[in-house]
């Protein structure tokens, strides 16, 4: 028996480490992910004014979520503090347990984000795995006087200090700067028009219509052979019959409209040579006293090369950005267009973001503390 609990005490604190560090290089996809949750139970009338203050300090939570997945499985490997840390795992895994229920069984969140964007699980896939993990905790809770520590004390709580400041410090640093691995579909080296396409094997969803008309105050329902101009058209019904299967492009709802509506996303992506993009997500989190926003596009500009800056505040961005550029002796505002923010998070993981563009295909990407490296090269 302490053979078996001891090989089950390193497969769950290898997943748990292994989970945390996958969500670690992207702190802002785990906090997007819970703010989906924060919203779906807001809309269900559940504890409405708590889960708006959740869904406001979303990243907070993503990053004590992650470190403590990180520290809990380093704590466990390490065999220290075993009452506590078995309780605190079985604690964690009933709430990962749960959400992965809510995910499997509602249909109102299409993925829990377990292991992050870089290793996307189906739901079935992700209830599965954390009722297996449940189980193992639960072993482990029971039979944990099997356990022993690795090293001394002194040794063990250097090893677990470290393994604190290492989470803290790498969120901290792809906060500031972008994931260490991008795993989305905005990443260099993708073809940013062909992911907008609908893939090829694509299956659309099957739907029954029934149609509703009236004729001297009698309502008929009709699926087919519709009636004729006698009758009132009432209303309209559809009944999903066959769920369709990978008939959602890789980036959807990513568009790029002028100040009067039109949609100049292919004009853009689509023209050759380098341009760049500048997202600017909302200026409520922009970075202030700060003028490298203003330095890079000017250089972008002494270098010939079109820029573009795409935001979902366009009006806010307008006024902040007049009055600051100046070409050939008169003043000017860069092309600047709107795109839905849910989109602009999804590219741009920090507020505001720079990618360099070869025609549709995404060369290099640039946080804003990063700026300098554009502007100095």
């Amino acid at each position: 028996m302490k053979q078996v609990v001891n090989m089950v005490r390193v497969l769950v604190g290898v997943l748990f480490i292994f989970s945390g560090l996958v969500k670690a290089i992207d702190p802002l996809g785990l906090a997007y992910k819970m703010q989906e949750f924060f919203e779906a139970w807001a809309a269900d009338g559940f504890m409405k004014n708590m889960m708006m203050w959740f869904h406001s300090h979303a990243l907070l939570f993503s990053v004590i979520m992650i470190s403590l997945e990180v520290i809990l499985g380093v704590a466990l490997l390490l065999g220290i503090w075993k009452k506590i840390i078995s309780w605190l795992l079985l604690l964690l895994m009933l709430f990962f347990t749960f959400l992965t229920s809510y995910v499997l069984f509602s249909g109102k969140i299409r993925a829990c984000g377990c292991f992050g964007d870089c290793i996307p699980l189906t739901p079935i896939q992700t209830f599965t795995k954390d009722i297996i993990l449940l189980m193992l905790v639960l072993l482990i809770l029971v039979k944990r006087k099997y356990i022993t520590a690795l090293f001394s004390a002194r040794i063990n709580l250097s090893l677990l200090l470290a393994s604190v400041f290492a989470i803290v410090f790498l969120q901290w640093y792809v906060l500031r700067h972008l994931p260490v691995k991008d795993c989305l579909p905005y990443k260099v080296g993708n073809d940013l028009l062909k992911l907008r396409q609908m893939p090829a094997d694509a299956v659309q969803d099957k739907f029954e219509y029934v149609f509703v008309y009236e004729k001297d105050g009698v309502k008929k329902e009709f699926t087919t052979n519709l009636p004729d101009s006698t009758w009132k058209y009432v209303d309209r019904t559809q009944t999903l019959v066959q769920k369709g299967k990978n008939n959602v492009p890789l980036i959807n709802d990513f568009s790029f409209t002028t100040q009067s509506g039109t949609d100049t996303t292919e004009a853009i992506l689509g023209q050759s040579g380098a341009y760049y993009l500048f997202f600017i997500k909302t200026l409520e989190d922009y970075p202030q006293n700060w003028d490298n926003d203003i330095r890079l596009i000017q250089t972008i500009e002494k270098e010939k090369k079109p820029v573009y800056i795409i935001t979902a505040q366009p009006d806010k961005v307008r006024e902040k950005f007049a009055n600051k550029f100046v070409l050939e002796g008169k003043e000017y505002i860069p092309l600047i267009f709107t795109c839905d923010v849910t989109a602009i998070k999804t590219a741009a993981r920090t507020n505001p973001a720079v990618l360099l563009m070869n025609g549709p295909v995404v060369q290099h990407k640039w946080s804003w503390v990063d700026f300098d490296d554009v502007i100095k090269k």
